[in-house]
């Protein structure tokens, strides 16, 4: 897997909610999670339930 850095925009609102799931899995689990780690659990998951776009 190649990993690539990308400028993206977050509104405020999906930010902070990026950074209380965040927060979450560092309790949780009692390691750190970098918020790139959560933004792109946060994807995958969401585009295995998105439309295909032809």
């Amino acid at each position: 897997m190649a990993i690539r850095r990308v400028t993206i925009m977050l509104d405020g609102k999906n930010e902070t909610k990026l950074r209380k799931l965040q927060a979450e899995q560092i309790l949780k689990t009692n390691e750190h999670r970098s918020f790139s780690e959560i933004i792109n659990c946060v994807l995958t998951e969401g585009l295995k339930h998105s439309p295909k776009c032809d």
